[in-house]
């Protein structure tokens, strides 16, 4: 697929655009800025973008996947991050198409270029640490208070991007019952049947935003 980079750390940078080739990806722009990333994103219309949150301060890089992600069509956005941030997390969440995970992660390739496909086809992917710092906050929300641990560990397990079967594996459950945990989760937070087919989404949403 075709990426671009947004990374101020040049080290790093070059480094990860090399894993990217090896396994495969071309590498259609490389940025220092979040402005220069926009850009460079504008004038490729990659297929995903790897974006630092931090270049070189505060969140910047979150104010450059809202904007590219508000473009139509959005483009895929995988933030990576040294330290853990939740702020507008939800929003970027609330669009699918997104990853958010910890520098550590890129170490294990294998897992980094998995979270790459995923969010490249759409879907999300969700550093464990961060699942837990956004949920954490969340847990004594009146509306969550139904849920049992069970539907906790699998709606977590829901917002780091994994499905039902791989979920089941973790968990060392069968793929039906996941299924049943899920159905539960819908009804307790009160998520009937919908159009759009997307209640895992906003089952997700609606437990971060109870916060």
């Amino acid at each position: 697929m075709r990426v671009v980079i947004g990374e101020d750390s040049a080290l790093f940078r070059e480094g990860l655009a090399a894993l990217l080739e090896t396994a495969g990806h071309e590498i259609v722009g490389r940025a220092a800025t979040a402005p220069a990333t926009v850009a460079q994103v504008r004038a490729h219309r990659p297929d995903i973008v790897v974006l630092d949150i931090r270049m070189p301060s505060d969140d910047e890089g979150i104010g450059a996947a809202l904007e590219i992600r508000a473009w139509e069509p959005p483009t895929p956005v995988l933030l990576l991050s040294q330290h853990i941030e939740t702020r507008h997390t939800v929003d970027l969440v609330a669009g699918g198409a997104i990853g958010y995970l910890l520098k550590d992660r890129v170490l294990d390739v294998d897992e980094f270029l998995v979270a790459l496909d995923r969010v490249a086809a759409g879907g999300t992917a969700l550093d464990p640490e961060v699942v837990t710092r956004l949920l954490g906050a969340a847990r004594a929300a009146s509306i969550l208070d139904a849920l049992t641990p069970r539907e906790v560990d699998v709606l977590s397990l829901m917002a780091e991007g994994w499905s039902n079967a791989a979920i089941g594996q973790r968990l060392f459950l069968s793929e039906r019952t996941i299924e049943t945990h899920i159905g539960s989760i819908f009804a307790k937070l009160g998520l009937p049947e919908s159009p759009d087919g997307n209640r895992r989404v906003r089952a997700i949403l609606a437990y971060l935003e109870a916060r």
